[in-house]
């Protein structure tokens, strides 16, 4: 049974990565894809497991190979989306989540013109501040450059199909465990996952 892919976006603060955390501990059918990446591994990393580590020649080899669903150099180092692994595990039935900017989601939907693209979103712009300050790593020049590069970043939020506040975490997650479930109720899915029982029904 075909898996569906999702493109998960966010500006730095708004949640995704702890939300996705614990959807893929919630779900098990949920995978995120493993990102490609030039960048040193750092401590605690795994190959394979966080990302995978190719030096900057491979990763370009890779590209001329056409090997990738999006990718993007940022700063100095290259990140991108495996398209093999990414249409393996969507054959294997999994759903597929590409936590990816909205520039690599402009890529991916070339390709994928049916994924699901969700935008997880702050529920103001001064909590978001809040959770940037919060971190306590950053000085103000880089949490003001990140505000600027947030407000960027959601001004993109039309070309995304489902909008996910993330005020409450536990509402949120619940909203955004719902679109998974939602669409494996729809119609052409379950005919497929249920073929023989729907087939007794209606002898």
């Amino acid at each position: 049974m075909q898996g569906n892919l999702y493109i998960i976006s966010a500006p730095s603060g708004a949640g995704k990565t702890s939300l996705v955390s614990r959807l893929i501990a919630l779900d098990p059918i949920i995978r995120v894809s493993i990102s490609t990446t030039t960048r040193e591994m750092r401590p605690g990393e795994q190959h394979g497991v966080n990302y995978f580590f190719v030096n900057q020649e491979e990763f370009k080899a890779k590209i001329d190979d056409n090997a990738f669903l999006e990718h993007a150099k940022v700063f100095k180092n290259y990140y991108g989306t495996s398209k093999h692994s990414v249409i393996d595990q969507l054959n294997a039935g999994q759903d597929v989540i590409l936590e990816i900017d909205w520039q690599g989601a402009q890529q991916v939907r070339h390709i994928f013109p049916h994924a699901y693209n969700i935008f997880i979103l702050p529920p103001s712009l001064e909590e978001l501040e809040r959770r940037l300050t919060g971190r306590g790593t950053d000085s103000k020049e880089v949490i003001d450059h990140r505000m600027d590069q947030a407000v960027a970043e959601m001004s993109h939020f039309a070309e995304f199909d489902y909008l996910v506040i993330n005020d409450d975490f536990d509402a949120a997650l619940h909203q955004l465990h719902s679109i998974f479930i939602s669409n494996r109720l729809k119609q052409a899915y379950q005919q497929t996952r249920h073929q023989s029982l729907l087939a007794q029904l209606v002898e």
